[in-house]
Parts: structure tokens; C-alpha cells; sequence
């Protein structure tokens, strides 16, 4: 028989060329519209697609437009690139900004289909552990009948078997019977324990999972920040003449104020001094971070300033939360509201209560971050619980926990200035920063493994670094 495959816009056809036996019947599908990825990703139309689209033809256009904007950014990287080996103008250097905000845009889209495609994956995990957790139930039944069984059979001595077989051949099939209920036994045991290792293996990728959407969701608005500081800085050279330009690429006598307003920014930071300290002084205590550790002072400082940024100040994200339940984990803002998920409860709490106890704090009046708000199918999944100005979690902060005191000779405390730049030098240190600062980067943020979406944490890192050693050698220079 001759089958044809059609789309619904040939259903009409179909039907004619069927009823007048022209063709065998029709096999109908509803094949998957092409789409411009020009007109569809650029405008956002995506998401509107996506509504009329099932889930894997929604994760196919996802791939589409990701490999759309990969190919538009890599493009304007090289214009980029271009631009800052010509020569120095107003003009080019209004053409970079330009530049740099329209792959800021594409990256920040490359950021909302990952969030998209990878919440596909979460909710596949999610149905995946409900059916084994299912299909867990049902050996949990299969197990409770054989055993009742294997109970009545062991009830009955083996003189009682003989006794109530009618001949010989009955004894053996009783006998046959239980051996057979053993083994049935052992088969639905060995089926459980495989279902309960495999509902271990999905409930970790469930939490790798949503540790990586956490990520991108904090990548996201990193990348909206970078882009709105792009565009206040091309507003500023908007208002400027090319020879206004020109002087100040030329100007040299002016280190000594430049200096001077570095030194009087503030390093916003909760601890020693909640005040906040001068970015000089932060200077000098990111110098001697890197001289106990080798890790370069300009990139603990970036790390610093990409995890407690916050309303313009740095170190003001050092947490707005205040863990209280100790057996959920749940807790408050610093105003008093509920919030669920503050720390876990079974990893971090027990640490956590330690660490203040030791440095004399209440540990439900210590503030640490909050729970960022993520869902799958209405269930919450991750947690807060970071502390102090390098945001460690309680349980790698342990682990740096006698190596900072062993530096500095008194209790390690992660909400302190100089021990947060230390730990957090100590951790770049490991994660191999002498080697790739990039790789450390990532690893600080998001473990031993990444996803290419969230790679602008460490390339934002590592700009921001550069950015802190021009700033450096200003202030050397300055000190001559």
C-alpha cells in the first residue's frame, strides 16, 4: 500500500484524491513551519511560536535561533575587534559602543532561549523522577504480595508438605512453588533497588539542572547591567567634539587627580568596617590577599565587586535574608516577611549555626542571601544561604574555614573584609587561577562544570579585573 505524507494545508487535496480513488488513504502530520531566523529571533517572535508549538518543535526553534545569535555575535566580535585596531576617533569609538551593545542584546537573547530550552529539560526530569517514584510504589506492592506469599508457604513444615501432596509429583511442584517464590522474591528486590539508585541519579541531575537555570537567570541580568552602563557611556561621547575627544586621549597631567577620585571611591562592604572601606584600602587588602595567595589582586577585586554588587555600591549584596526554621530552611527578609528556602537545612544549617556561634552572632539575626525563586511545575527547587561579601554557602566555606586562620591566627569570619578577600583568593587559588583566570572565575561561580551560556560571568569577570588594574597602576603611578 502507497502512503503519503501530507501536511494539514494539503488535507483538502488529500480528502479529493482519496474519496475518488486516486490515491490509498492518508497519513496526516502537522510538519513544523519554516522559519526566517532573521525575522523570528531577532523580533522575539520565538516565544510567540513556541505557544502554538509542541515542546520538542518549540526546543528545535530554541536550537535555531541560539545558533542564529551565536553566528550574529561571533560576527560583531570581529567588527569589534576591527574598530579598536583603527585609529582612535570619536567616531570609532562611538561605532564600538554601538557594537558592543548590539552583541550585549544578542547575548542577553542567547541567555532567554538557554532559560527557555533548559526549563524543557527540568520539567523531563521532573516527570522522570515522578514516574520512577511511581513505578517505585509498585515494587513496594509486588514486594508486600511475594513475602506474604513466602510467609503462608513458610508456615507449612516440610512433613506437612509431604503429608498434604497427593502423590509425588505434587511434592515437588510444592516444593518447585517456593523455590519459584524466592527467586520471584529476589527479581522484585533487584528491580527496587535499581529504581531507588536511578531516582537518586535523576534527583542530582534535577539539582545540577536548576543550578545552571539559577545561573543564567544571574548571567541574564549581569549582561542587562553590562549593556545599560554601555549605554550611558555612548550617551557621554555623544555629548563630546572630536577635539574633545582627542584631549583627553592625550592627557597626562591629570594622574595625579585621577588618583585621587579612585582613592575616594567606596568599596561598600559588611564586616570589620560596615561602613565601607576606600577603594585604596581595598586595594591594599586585595595585595595582601595576593601576597599570601599569588592570586592578582585586580582579580580578587573583580570577583568581589561581581558577587556583592549592588545599587551602584560594591559589597552591598552580602545578603537580605534571616534563616529562623531550622528544620525547613524557611526564614524572613530583613523586614520581617516570610521567605521559604533561606539555607538547606540538612548541608548548611548545622555549619552554618557553628561558624556564628564560634565568631558570638545569633545566627537567626546573621544575614545571608536569599532564596532566588525557581519552579518547576509549581515545585521549588534550590537554595540561599550565601554569606558575606564573597557569598560563600556555608559548606564551602568550611572547607577555607582553618586555612584562613591559620593566616590570619583568630576565628575565620566570612562576613569580615579581610578574611572574605582572603577566602576568596584561597578558592581562586584552587579553582587555578595562576593557570586560566577565566576557568577560576567559572569555577567559583558555577562548580567543576558550565554550560557556554553562562560563560559571560567569567568574561565579565575578567574584564572587570583589567578594568581594576588600570585603576591599580594609576595609583602607583600617582604614589611615584
Amino acid at each position: 500500500m502507497n502512503f503519503k505524507i501530507l501536511s494539514t494545508l494539503n488535507r483538502k487535496m488529500a480528502l479529493i484524491l482519496v474519496t475518488t480513488g486516486i490515491i490509498f488513504p492518508v497519513v496526516f502530520v502537522n510538519a513544523m513551519p519554516t522559519y526566517d531566523s532573521a525575522t523570528v529571533c531577532d523580533s522575539g517572535q520565538w516565544q510567540t511560536e513556541c505557544d502554538t508549538l509542541s515542546k520538542e518543535d518549540c526546543q528545535t526553534l530554541c536550537n535555531q535561533c541560539l545558533d542564529y545569535f551565536n553566528k550574529q555575535s561571533a560576527d560583531v566580535q570581529k567588527e569589534i575587534t576591527q574598530t579598536s585596531q583603527e585609529k582612535k576617533t570619536l567616531q570609532n569609538q562611538i561605532s564600538s559602543l554601538n557594537k558592543q551593545i548590539q552583541d550585549l542584546n544578542y547575548q542577553i537573547k542567547q541567555s532567554q532561549l538557554s532559560i527557555k530550552s533548559l526549563g524543557f529539560q527540568v520539567d523531563d526530569t521532573v516527570k522522570s523522577i515522578d514516574k520512577t517514584t511511581n513505578d517505585i510504589e509498585g515494587q513496594k506492592g509486588k514486594i508486600a504480595e511475594v513475602l506474604r506469599s513466602v510467609q503462608e508457604a513458610d508456615k507449612k513444615s516440610f512433613v506437612e508438605i509431604m503429608l498434604t501432596s497427593e502423590n509425588l509429583a505434587d511434592f515437588f511442584d510444592n516444593l518447585l512453588y517456593m523455590e519459584t517464590l524466592n527467586a520471584k522474591n529476589n527479581e522484585v528486590l533487584g528491580n527496587y533497588m535499581e529504581l531507588q539508585g536511578n531516582l537518586q541519579d535523576k534527583k542530582t541531575n534535577l539539582e545540577q539542572e536548576t543550578g545552571v537555570l539559577k545561573n543564567l537567570v544571574i548571567v541574564q541580568g549581569l549582561q542587562k547591567d553590562k549593556s545599560d552602563q554601555t549605554k550611558q557611556d555612548r550617551q557621554y561621547y555623544l555629548g563630546l567634539t572630536e577635539a574633545q575627544y582627542q584631549a583627553q586621549l592625550k592627557e597626562k597631567a591629570d594622574i595625579e587627580k585621577k588618583a585621587s577620585e579612585i582613592s575616594k571611591r567606596l568599596f561598600e562592604l559588611v564586616g570589620e568596617k560596615s561602613e565601607g572601606i576606600e577603594f585604596g584600602e581595598a586595594v591594599k587588602l586585595a595585595q595582601y590577599a595576593e601576597s599570601v595567595t599569588g592570586v592578582r589582586a585586580a582579580f580578587i577585586l573583580a570577583i568581589i565587586h561581581q558577587e556583592s554588587y549592588n545599587n551602584g555600591k560594591f559589597g552591598g549584596n552580602v545578603g537580605q535574608c534571616y534563616v529562623t526554621d531550622e528544620t525547613t530552611g524557611n526564614g524572613t527578609d530583613l523586614k520581617g516577611n516570610k521567605k521559604i528556602r533561606v539555607m538547606n537545612p540538612t548541608r548548611d544549617i548545622p555549619l552554618f549555626k557553628s561558624f556564628t556561634a564560634a565568631l558570638g552572632f545569633d545566627f537567626k539575626k546573621t544575614s545571608v542571601s536569599c532564596w532566588m525563586p525557581m519552579y518547576s511545575k509549581g515545585v521549588p527547587y534550590g537554595w540561599g544561604g550565601a554569606m558575606g561579601p564573597a557569598q560563600f554557602i556555608p559548606s564551602t566555606w568550611q572547607s577555607y574555614d582553618d586555612k584562613i586562620q591559620a593566616v590570619t591566627g583568630k576565628t575565620a569570619n566570612p562576613w569580615a573584609i579581610k578574611d572574605a578577600f582572603l577566602g576568596a583568593a584561597l578558592l581562586l587559588k584552587d579553582n587555578g587561577a595562576a593557570t586560566s583566570e577565566f576557568n577560576a572565575a567559572m569555577r567559583y561561580f558555577a562548580g567543576g562544570s558550565w554550560t557556554k551560556a553562562e560563560e559571560f560571568y567569567g568574561r565579565n569577570v575578567v574584564s572587570v579585573a583589567n578594568g581594576y588594574q588600570k585603576d591599580i597602576d594609576l595609583l602607583k603611578q600617582a604614589a611615584q
